[in-house]
């Protein structure tokens, strides 16, 4: 998935609520696919649910039809990275499953606000998981939230990238293993578009990165493997896996800057769950009336 827009797109308040809409109806397919994900269930009943949540929920899919995309979610099982297609495929108990899900609203001028998050778990409970696959789930799942604290206070989004780095070279301390991370897909911007300016990258580099801003709505989202960092395509077009097999995990959040922090638009709670243990609270904008 490409980003369509080069130029870093500043939201208004009112513009960051409609997005927060959108984030709520994001949050509220997360919760249907985690109570669904069971043993025996295909994953294309599962892009189901999600057309189900999207559709009561007053939405549409950002993902059905995008270049061709012929779903609601991305569904990626074990050794895939992303951009999973669902089908025919039957979960199994301890199957490692990403879903990457997203949706948009309509204002009353045509425009679109996207929201979109991921999340990773095991299928069938933690008890069915490899401890391994849950050692990387819980470093993905940090990375995020540290990474989404970082940016409550950087200047630069160069220091997502170094959160990132500094939680996978921690828990590499603390588990005896380092996950990859994956660098070829990144996250972005997002607005009236679902992929805009700037990219956000996983991992650090030389550059600063733009200047952080209020108004900026961002997608933030690790992905992390068991092995090594790199993927490769299948033949369909879409699904992305590691190259040496390994497992993979991914979660995301759509954040927005505001003064003083920030406001996790996908996150039910604003983020103050996963904000909280980093000292900080989630600057959320009261909604007119």
């Amino acid at each position: 998935m490409v980003h369509e827009d080069r130029r870093i797109e500043i939201k208004n308040t009112d513009q960051i609520l409609r997005m927060r809409r959108a984030g709520m109806v994001v949050a509220s397919i997360h919760q249907a696919l985690r109570a669904a994900c069971e043993p025996g269930i295909t994953t294309g009943e599962l892009d189901k649910v999600s057309a189900a949540v999207i559709s009561r929920m007053g939405a549409k899919s950002n993902f059905l039809g995008y270049d061709g995309f012929p779903a609601t979610v991305c569904i990626s099982i074990n050794e895939e990275v992303i951009h999973g297609i669902p089908g025919h495929r039957v979960l199994q108990f301890g199957d490692l499953v990403s879903f990457d899900c997203g949706a948009y609203i309509v204002d009353q001028n045509g425009r679109q606000w996207h929201g979109d998050a991921a999340f990773s778990m095991i299928c069938g409970g933690e008890e069915h998981g490899r401890p391994e696959d849950l050692q990387l789930l819980a470093t993905t799942e940090r990375s995020l939230w540290t990474a989404i604290a970082a940016l409550a206070k950087a200047k630069h989004l160069g220091e997502i990238g170094d959160a990132v780095e500094e939680v996978v070279y921690e828990d590499s301390l603390r588990f005896g293993w380092e996950a990859g991370i994956v660098e070829e897909y990144v996250g972005h911007g997002i607005g009236t578009a679902m992929h805009q300016a700037p990219d956000v990258l996983n991992y650090s580099t030389r550059a600063n990165g733009p200047k952080v801003k209020p108004g900026m709505v961002l997608a933030i989202e690790p992905m992390l493997t068991r092995g090594g960092g790199l993927t490769k395509e299948l033949q369909d077009g879409w699904t992305v896996v590691t190259v040496d097999g390994s497992r993979a995990a991914h979660f995301e959040h759509t954040v927005a800057v505001l003064p003083g922090g920030v406001w996790v638009l996908t996150a039910p709670d604003g983020g103050r769950a996963g904000l909280a243990p980093f000292g900080l609270s989630p600057r959320a904008i009261a909604p007119k009336g």
